[in-house]
């Protein structure tokens, strides 16, 4: 259903469907609690596979229960509900960080490129990619946008353009398959996008139409950067390889809303994302700071060895 969207927002929705479990716990044993926490939880886990950030809060959700064993059922659900909040708080701070390290990217002037939609809609209130933009709009920088589409849900189309245009940032609305064309007419400087799992060597899940625009980028040496907290990296996992693919239904494709675009009968292939390689990554903007050249030793020096 997509009611929640965004990895960033997914991750806090986890923190707060964790709490949201916890304050309707009836029982009244800390044992009977914690076995009901953990029952939500593996529930929460199955809404969507690929966005680590909904694992690592769950996670981070369930640490509570394990580093305060002795704990009373009050205690621990005071505990749970500041936890849920930390995510929370988190998020709206290190897409500040990350967007002020991304705009420095951002040249007076410049037109510059994105995908789906990675701003305050996808995550607590401020944005991975999009966060740049905010940031680079408050440092008076001039700059236009062009927003790709993103089919086959149009979260481009639908959510971006109205983010930009309501902060004030020059848009425009261009077509999934225009952008190579739009790449070499209008001097795209930089691209800039999200991701929803990235693993320990820098390959990123991102949005489906990700992996052909840092292609393309490749093509007219453009670069191609993304944006995206610690708690979007998957350091269990190797590379891209191992990412699991949400498969969504056919019917996204063969129409948007009401409207019928292709024969029902038509056989469908609707993966919700695609995995860049890393090597077609000029850099990754992280809380902590800009990882470039990226690849597994440059991921692992910044990555903080204590993150949760």
């Amino acid at each position: 259903m997509l009611r929640v969207r965004g990895a960033p927002a997914l991750g806090a929705a986890a923190g707060f469907g964790v709490l949201l479990a916890s304050e309707l716990f009836k029982g009244k044993s800390r044992r009977e609690f914690d076995a009901y926490i953990k029952k939500s939880s593996a529930y929460l886990a199955t809404s969507r596979p690929t966005a680590v950030n909904l694992f690592n809060a769950l996670k981070q959700m369930q640490s509570v229960l394990t580093n305060h064993p002795q704990a009373s059922l009050n205690q621990i659900k005071t505990l749970i509900k500041r936890e849920a909040f930390k995510i929370y708080e988190t998020d709206r701070q290190v897409c500040r960080q990350m967007g002020n390290y991304g705009a420095q990217l951002i040249k007076p002037g410049a037109n510059v490129m994105t995908i789906c939609n990675a701003g305050a809609l996808a995550t607590v209130d401020y944005g991975t990619a999009l966060g740049v933009f905010y940031s680079a709009k408050r440092m008076k920088k001039n700059f236009s946008v062009y927003t790709c589409e993103t089919r086959p849900l149009l979260q481009g189309a639908r959510l971006t353009t109205w983010e930009l245009l309501k902060n004030g940032i020059d848009t425009t609305l261009i077509c999934d398959n225009m952008a190579a064309t739009v790449m070499r007419q209008k001097n795209i400087a930089a691209i800039f996008t999200g991701a929803d799992r990235i693993a320990a060597n820098g390959d990123a899940a991102n949005k489906i139409g990700t992996y052909s625009l840092a292609v393309l980028a490749k093509h007219h040496k453009i670069p191609f950067y993304v944006v995206a907290p610690f708690s979007t990296f998957d350091m269990t996992i190797p590379n891209g390889r191992h990412i699991p693919i949400e498969q969504r239904d056919k019917s996204e494709v063969l129409g948007f809303g009401r409207e019928k675009t292709a024969p029902a009968q038509v056989k469908v292939f609707n993966p919700a994302f695609d995995v860049t390689d890393h090597r077609l990554i000029t850099a990754i903007i992280t809380e902590a700071g800009i990882i470039s050249p990226v690849n597994a030793r440059t991921v692992r020096k910044i990555f903080p060895r204590n993150y949760a």
